[in-house]
């Protein structure tokens, strides 16, 4: 019929087809680059991340691994090493783990399933199994503070790291507080004068006050598992910062007491110590306890003209000679420094040395002052260190 709509209207779609068409391929142009370059950068993170497996689940910071960082892109977990069934059940069930990645031993899971690295949260005193068992291996290794519960299993350690040719670290959470970073940054750039008094405050008020998990308290509480209560609990931390402060230096000597105040509570290992060390011209004032009212780790550090006190883990007080007291926000570390996965992966691939708080030489030293500590204690007397 003459003057039909029909022709026009099938021309129009038509071009509305030739339209559509068009868009698509533009916006394909562009997204699909995009998304391969996507997939291209997260096969690039995987490829990179640490494969890593977790030895142990009876150390209660295990679940703020999992809780916080197991799905990290630095990280790639291959495997968790328990002998206790229930209990890697029990995180399984919690944290949604292929159950494939459970194996009972650390020698099945290092075979099986080869990781590049581990995460130690075992008792203390298992510390020197899983390094020796790691270094036969080539596995490098961070666990949870301390190092060790005797001067003899540290040397153990070292001997064995050095033989596998393996890294070997310790986590802190106080290694990774902007705070602690920007009072050592002062000394080192003689801000505060020679130092001349360390002093480290560290602990809660009881790890059965604050409600850890059975499996942890049950070792925290052991002498031979944990090497002391608060001693080596606590003591760990102030030993491993004025070791740090002090440039890697022992102390001269080492005086210590501990007192069994909640004896009814732990009857078997101190809950309040205090650790005094020497240098030649400085004294650390270690106060490790599990009766502080509150938790807190923070330190004060005074030198010859100056002080800065920590407070919490990014703010500190500082008083600099002519000046008066001013409390500022510490700068940001910068990374890789400033976390223990990503600083433990970039030594792991060779990107930074591993030195300072983490590091196996620092933490040799550290036990060395802890275990003069407990004899001291043990002793009544002051121990003298062999220094250079």
């Amino acid at each position: 019929m003459a003057g039909s709509p029909f022709p026009r209207a099938v021309a129009t779609e038509e071009l509305l087809m030739r339209y559509f068409l068009t868009l698509i391929v533009f916006l394909g142009s562009i997204l699909l680059p995009n998304l391969h370059g996507q997939s291209a950068q997260s096969e690039a993170t995987h490829s990179t991340s640490l494969r890593i497996g977790v030895v142990g689940l009876v150390h209660g910071h295990v679940d703020g691994f999992l809780r916080e960082s197991l799905h990290s892109p630095e990280i790639q977990l291959v495997g968790i090493a328990e002998p206790d069934r229930q209990l890697s059940l029990k995180y399984a069930s919690q944290y949604g783990l292929d159950r494939n990645l459970l194996f009972s031993s650390l020698e099945e899971m290092l075979q099986k399933v080869r990781p590049q690295a581990v995460l130690v949260y075992t008792d203390t005193y298992d510390h020197r199994r899983v390094v020796e068992v790691c270094a036969r291996h080539g596995i490098h290794v961070m666990m949870e503070k301390p190092l060790a519960v005797s001067l003899e299993d540290a040397h153990a350690m070292q001997r064995a790291a050095q033989q596998g040719r393996i890294h070997v670290l310790v986590n802190y959470e106080t290694t990774w507080y902007r705070s602690n970073r920007a009072a050592y940054d002062l000394v080192r750039e003689n801000a505060i004068g020679g130092v001349r008094k360390i002093v480290v405050h560290d602990g809660h008020n009881g790890p059965q006050e604050i409600g850890v998990g059975p499996e942890f308290l049950s070792w925290l509480t052991d002498p031979k598992l944990n090497g002391g209560g608060a001693l080596f609990d606590f003591g760990c931390y102030g030993a491993d910062l004025a070791t740090w402060l002090m440039d890697g230096r022992a102390p001269d000597s080492v005086t210590a007491i501990t007192q069994h105040i909640k004896g009814d509570v732990y009857p078997r290992v101190d809950d309040e110590a205090t650790i005094i060390l020497t240098y030649p011209k400085a004294q650390a004032i270690i106060q490790a306890s599990w009766n502080w009212p509150f938790g807190r780790k923070d330190m004060e550090v005074y030198g010859e003209t100056g002080y800065v006190i920590t407070v919490r883990g990014d703010d500190i007080r500082v008083r600099l000679k002519g000046e008066q007291e001013k409390q500022v926000a510490a700068q940001p570390i910068p990374s890789p420094q400033d976390r223990s996965l990503a600083y433990f992966r970039a030594v792991v691939n060779g990107e930074v040395q591993a030195d300072g708080l983490s590091s196996l030489e620092t933490n040799v030293t550290v036990t060395e002052i802890l275990d003069a500590a407990r004899r001291s204690a043990a002793s009544g007397k002051t121990i003298r260190l062999t220094t250079e």
